[in-house]
């Protein structure tokens, strides 16, 4: 790859980082796409930092981490939505013991992960028929990240796999969560209220579904479509309850203050 060659990456896999995370450019122009032909001469520029993480969701389960109370160190987790693994990537990182890595897709998951030991590669495989069988080593926690299809879905299946009393950090995205007719171009919601609605409604889900919500962000970081999203965590205690505490109006403020300034 050019960038190694051209000293601007130490490896293929930095590299490759620096490409998904939108770093790379030639003049005013942006490469996106690891795989692009380009000529050998053509002008390259790193500008930012290069991802610490195999996918840019790391950077949102790195923030879960630091604003939520649960530490994944010597905890197993289940990963579902690994896509590229970011999230598995950032709990191995922060010292979680093995993750199970579960994705609809195919050949996603990064190298580095999948020749990893603690890594379960569980592909192909819609969680939705997922089944506690599947799992020999009960998990302590999960995060979820799916896309096209509802974070509710992901529920039923998980209350049978996860251990009692375990953890959800769980992206609530709003464009997979609210009706077409309320989605915008290119796939966007940008009405707060809209936000409000779908978060408010998928916190008193997950309580009725018996667990304790105990708290609720905002992604650092928009989706790749550049959808703002959310972060829930919540405990399966089986009682569902929702932290009083919570106050989804001041996340959605928050969300929209800060995302909508970094646009």
């Amino acid at each position: 790859m050019l960038l190694v060659d051209r000293g601007l990456a130490e490896t293929r896999e930095k590299a490759k980082r620096s490409v998904m995370a939108g770093l790379v450019y030639s003049g005013t122009e942006r490469l996106d796409k690891a795989g692009d032909k380009v000529f050998d001469d053509i002008p390259l520029e790193v500008k930012g930092q290069v991802l610490p993480y195999v996918g840019r969701g790391g950077l949102k389960l790195e923030k879960a981490l630091q604003v939520f109370p649960f530490d994944v160190a010597g905890n197993i987790g289940i990963d579902i939505g690994s896509s590229t693994g970011g999230f598995t990537d950032c709990a191995l990182q922060n010292g979680a013991t093995q993750m199970y890595a579960v994705d609809v897709g195919y050949n996603q998951l990064a190298w580095k992960l999948r020749s990893d030991d603690r890594v379960v590669v569980m592909e192909r495989m819609n969680f939705r028929h997922a089944t506690a069988d599947q799992f020999p080593v009960t998990p302590d926690f999960a995060t979820i990240d799916v896309s096209f299809i509802s974070l509710r879905l992901m529920i039923p299946p998980l209350k049978t796999i996860l251990k009692p009393n375990g953890i959800v950090m769980a992206l609530v995205k709003p464009q997979f969560e609210a009706g077409k007719a309320d989605v915008g171009k290119k796939g966007i919601v940008r009405d707060r209220a809209i936000h409000e609605r779908v978060v408010d409604d998928m916190v008193r889900y997950f309580a009725s579904e018996g667990f304790e919500v105990a708290g609720l962000d905002f992604s650092p970081i928009t989706g790749g479509d550049g959808n703002i999203e959310f972060l829930l965590f919540a405990r399966f205690t089986g009682v569902g309850s929702v932290d009083p505490a919570i106050d989804v109006d001041a996340v959605i403020d928050a969300a929209h203050a800060q995302l909508k300034k970094n646009a």
